[in-house]
Formats: structure tokens, sequence, C-alpha cells
């Protein structure tokens, strides 16, 4: 049995396209199983029913937006805010699509417009490594990763709903949820001592214009703002002052390169 594990597995040539994507994909798959359970639990506490709840993640298929949505809708937002605040939040699926545009040269424009409906960032970051390590790669077999992954993440949120039905949920695990998930992605943008200082601006316009507000609308200020001064400073630091101490790199999860990386510099 050691010497079976052991071996290299080498590619079996008969093997259905289906079964080996599904393979790639596998681990991707069952890492959903448990956040979307929580998140069809949390869908479900905010009102929705799980019609509504699998419609949300097929359409969305975000975790950090429908735990966004589930969020504002407890605290009874205006649909405004929760519109304008899901599009500065998905906005970056137009920069990671652009990354993956050159590898679906060939394809038309529906299987173009099918596969970026499809993609969000977990099976962006297979596809894309897949990409640059294996020159057998094609855009049908991403587009079944994507595929089994918007599978299992509605189903698990489905189920989700169906155990939210059965159970009593206090809203307050909502907020709790949504703001652990939004810290987490936080650290993980910390590359340097500008990303802390713009987090800190963001952080004080936030407070400023919800008592300004009185609404979730001040986010949306809060977030434009902030963005504008985070990219005005870096721009000013990099030509101006590049030994800057605010440009120094911190050891942080979000600051390492990964094998990505690393692969399309090659």
């Amino acid at each position: 049995m050691e010497a079976l594990f052991l071996t290299k597995q080498v590619p079996n040539p008969d093997e259905p396209k289906w079964r080996s994507t599904l393979r790639v994909s596998m681990p991707l798959n069952l890492s959903y199983i448990p956040i979307g359970l929580a998140c069809g639990v949390l869908l479900h506490a905010a009102g929705f029913n799980t019609l509504l709840t699998a419609m949300v993640s097929i359409v969305i298929f975000s975790g950090g937006a429908q735990f966004m949505i589930a969020s504002m809708l407890t605290i009874n937002a205006p649909l405004l805010s929760i519109v304008l605040m899901l599009f500065f939040l998905e906005l970056r699926y137009a920069l990671l699509g652009s990354s993956l545009s050159r590898y679906l040269t060939g394809t038309s424009e529906k299987f173009k417009l099918i596969f970026a409906i499809s993609m969000n960032d977990e099976n962006y970051a297979v596809n894309y490594l897949k990409f640059a390590t294996d020159k057998k790669w094609t855009p049908s077999e991403a587009l079944m990763v994507e595929h089994y992954s918007l599978l299992f993440w509605a189903v698990s949120n489905i189920i989700g709903s169906l155990v939210g039905s059965a159970l009593k949920i206090d809203l307050t695990v909502v907020h709790f949820a949504l703001t652990a998930l939004f810290l987490y992605m936080i650290i993980m943008q910390v590359k340097s001592r500008l990303t802390i200082l713009v987090g800190l601006i963001a952080a004080v316009f936030a407070v400023i214009f919800l008592v300004l507000t009185k609404s979730t609308l001040g986010l949306v200020i809060s977030t434009l703002i902030s963005s504008f001064i985070g990219f005005a400073l870096e721009h000013y630091l990099k030509n101006r002052k590049p030994n800057s101490r605010f440009l120094y790199k911190l050891h942080s999860p979000g600051s390492k390169k990964s094998a990505v990386e690393e692969s399309s510099e090659n």
C-alpha cells in the first residue's frame, strides 16, 4: 500500500474528461460544503426561503456577497445600499476574468459569457493554476470545474436552508459571521503599511458617513473615497518617495507569492 501511494500517478488516457475534471475540482467542492451549509442557514434566518436561497446561490455564486446580503437584510438596509455594496464587492471579478482571457482565445462569445457568470474566487484559482502549469488544460475543462463547484455550492446552500427552517437561529450570529468574514478578507489583503493606513482611513470615514447619512449608503461613500485616497497615495509614494516606510512589505498570508504568480512569470 505504501508503494502505491508513493508512486507517481500517471493520468489514464481512457478516463472520461468529466471524471478527471471532477477529481481536480474535488478538494474545492468538498471545502464548499461546510461554508455553503452555514450560508444557507444564515440566508434562511435573513428571510430567504429555500427557492430564493437556491436562486441567489446560482445567480450570485459568492460566499462573501451572500453573507453580506444576509447581514444587511437583517438590519433592514435599503435595497440601493445592498446593490451598490454588492457591485463594488464583486467588481474584482473583472480583473480576475481579464487574467484568464488569454486562455480562452478561440472560444465563442456565448462560451465566454457562461464562463464569466459561473466564475468565482476559488474556481478561478484552480483554473489559473491549471492553465499556468498544464498545457493540456482546455477551456471546456475549466468550465466544468466552475460548474462542479457551482453545483456543490448551490446544493450546500439549499441543504443549509432546509436545516435553518428546522432550527431557530439568533440573528446576531449573522452579524458575527459577516464581521469575521470581512476581517479575514482584510488580513489577507494586508501587503504593506500603506494597506493598513488606508484601512484605518476607511474605518474613520465609515463611521463619519454612517452618522451623517444615517444609512448604509455611508459605507458605499466611505469605500469610494478611501479607494481614491489609497490609489492617490500609492501613486504618489511610488513615483515621488519609492523608499517610503509605508511601502514596506509585511510578512502576511496575503503578501506571499503563490505558485500561480511564479508560474505566470515564467
